[in-house]
């Protein structure tokens, strides 16, 4: 965070071994980047390892050692290098040798894939094998680094066939002394749990080992504790479900920032469609703006290809050069940035969830600064404005909003705070509505009386005169019976009052989720107006930028500036990705006094005037990105 980082990670086959390492360094250097995340051992070493059950790619020339060439040339070249572990397969004589080291299914019998055996998270190879390899690679190899790929145990193989539970020996013994009692037959919240202790209780065996060796040298896999990053993956799938989600990155970094401020955010942009496709390169102008997001958010540029960067096709490692070009000349901008938000989204941590991307790019869209979080401690934090959670509330949001916070929550499963009985949970909602009865803190549905109604919804007794209310299923079909049987009520569909010192917005319905689903612009408004409600002096940021401008406020304390990082997405268009549109005079006020304003793009600066307690200046011109320093 302090040597602003520019990564390029190369996933090499076993017949890559042979490459050149001076060509590699310099296509590395035609980047520019100064990380390499490299292929090192485990499925394959790229070195000649002298450890039993590691193997030597059959391609490693002899008389070279390619993972050594390649280190010594990039440090020469001041480019760090992590190696990249594989420990969750290896061959059948390793099998043979070793059978009570693998994942076994219900029946007994191995996973195996394109020759390849899965191991087992609990067993042999990871707690005692994968130590030996290690040891022989961290003593021998002064790497910045390591990296650990499919850490732990997989749920499908690489053709997505569902593989079960491991039903080893380590498994059932581990599982029965924890919980008192055998695997279950369906992976169920304990054994989620299990698996997920026992990954960390892995890699903190393998954190010690490395730092131990090698104390100037960092932990990476895709777990948040026990690891010196956090690392995330943006990238795109053959099955996956539309709609493509162009915040991936920003999503991931400002998740990772701000769950755990102390630790880097590496979101790896992954160059190509899809697993089965690896060697045609997503869009050029996706790569870009997810590299230009990762640096705006806190972390920096990366492009993930397989094999070497000889790629068969270049259009991805031509597109996102431009933010690594950038990245380098203005690394300054981006040592030592931390959120300047002061309204926090909750991301409830489950995988791709509606309601948060809901609220995601509502917050977006209207350009509210804000940091999201996985860690429910730092709700405590007293510089938050509003906390927003998009499905019920933690437990560690009533002290914040007893204290004086105020917070907005959604979702039918309950606000996680005492604020009234509810009655039922409605599950049939097709054909709803809610009524506004009052536009007073609502002006943007001054034209709007009605907001629709689609998924569950919990009744709460009402307090005091609703301000939406149910209207509940009704006919809607054919013309001629159109809701003609439609019914008022007072049932609320928000609960607006006092909790403690703080307030409460509380909407008992998955509004983010809709929103996210439909872009109806009656439930953004809804949401926006509460927003500015709930606000106590309003915005930190007020602009006239399209809502497919993103705009991300950042600080560099040691430095004692702001910056304003402007992304422009109005080249994504359903699963396409095109140059942005050229966007102008775009007006922005930020909260503080500031003395100037200057375009990194065009290195001009940019006049400023006074507007209240807010610093008021105009962007002639945004292409891709730019970031305006304030000072």
């Amino acid at each position: 965070m302090d040597e602003p980082f520019r990564l390029v990670q190369t996933n090499l086959r076993e017949t890559d071994t042979a490459l050149d390492p001076k060509r590699l360094v310099r296509e590395l250097g035609e980047f520019p980047a100064n990380v390499l995340l490299f292929g090192m051992g485990g499925i394959v070493a790229h070195y000649p390892t002298k450890v039993e059950f590691h193997y030597p790619s059959p391609y490693l020339p002899a008389g070279h050692d390619t993972f050594g060439e390649v280190l010594a040339e990039a440090h020469a070249h001041g480019i760090r290098v992590i190696g990249r572990f594989d420990f969750s397969k290896t061959q059948k004589a390793v099998y043979d040798a070793h059978p009570e080291w693998f994942f076994r299914r219900e029946d007994g019998r191995p996973v195996a894939y394109n020759g390849l055996y899965s191991t087992c998270i609990n067993a042999g190879y990871y707690r005692g094998q994968a130590t030996k390899i290690l040891t022989e690679a961290l003593e021998r190899y002064d790497v910045d680094g390591l990296f650990f790929n499919m850490f732990g145990n997989p749920a499908a193989d690489y053709s997505g066939k569902p593989v079960g539970l491991c039903h080893c020996e380590s498994c059932k013994t581990r599982f029965q002394a924890r919980y008192g009692k055998p695997l279950p037959s369906q992976p169920d919240a304990q054994y989620r749990q299990f698996l997920a202790e026992s990954a960390l209780e892995v890699a903190g065996n393998i954190a010690a080992l490395i730092h131990a060796k090698r104390p100037k040298a960092g932990l990476f896999t895709y777990l948040d504790e026990q690891v010196d990053a956090i690392t995330s993956e943006s990238n795109t799938a053959l099955d996956r479900p539309l709609p493509l989600w162009p915040y991936a990155s920003s999503d991931n970094v400002n998740r990772a920032r701000n769950s755990q401020p102390s630790k880097m955010a590496v979101d790896l942009s992954i160059g190509f469609v899809d697993i089965p496709n690896r060697f045609v390169t997503e869009p050029a102008a996706e790569l870009l703006i997810r590299a230009y997001q990762n640096m705006a958010h806190g972390g920096g540029p990366t492009f993930v290809a397989v094999g070497t960067l000889d790629q068969e096709d270049m259009t991805g490692i031509h597109g996102v050069r431009p933010a690594f070009q950038w990245h380098a000349a203005h690394a300054d901008l981006y040592a030592g940035q931390e959120s300047a938000a002061r309204v926090l989204l909750l991301d409830p941590r489950t995988r791709q969830s509606d309601g948060y991307r809901g609220f995601f790019r509502i917050l977006s869209e209207q350009h509210i600064p804000f940091a999201v979080s996985s860690n429910p401690a730092r709700i405590g934090d007293r510089r938050w404005d509003l906390v927003i959670a998009a499905d019920g509330a933690p437990r560690e949001a009533e002290a914040f909003v007893r204290g004086g916070g105020r917070m907005l929550i959604a979702g039918a499963g309950g606000s996680g705070l005492e604020l009234g009985k509810s009655v039922r949970r409605w599950t049939e909602t097709r054909s709803s509505y809610f009524r506004i009865q009052d536009h007073s803190i609502f002006p943007s549905l001054k034209d709007t009386q009605l907001l629709f109604l689609d998924g569950d919804f919990l009744e709460m007794e009402p307090a005091g005169k609703p301000l939406l209310t149910l209207i509940p299923p009704s006919m809607f079909g054919p013309p001629e019976k159109v809701h003609v049987d439609r019914v008022e009520t007072t049932k609320p569909g928000l609960l607006l009052q006092s909790f403690g010192q703080g307030q409460v917005a509380y909407l008992p319905w998955n509004a983010g989720e809709l929103y996210y689903r439909h872009s109806s612009p009656g439930h953004a408004g809804l949401v926006t107006d509460l927003i500015d409600h709930l606000l106590p002096e309003g915005r930190q940021l007020k602009t006239n930028a399209h809502p497919l401008v993103e705009i991300v406020l950042m600080q560099q304390p040691k430095r004692g500036r702001t910056l304003v990082h402007l992304i422009n997405l109005s080249g994504h268009s359903s699963t396409a990705y095109f140059p942005p549109v050229e966007m102008r005079n775009i007006e922005i006020q930020v909260e503080g006094k500031f003395r100037q304003a200057r375009s990194a793009r065009s290195d001009a600066v940019l006049p400023v005037t006074a507007a209240g307690r807010y610093t008021k200046f105009t962007l002639p011109v945004l292409g891709t990105y730019d970031a305006i320093v304030l000072e």
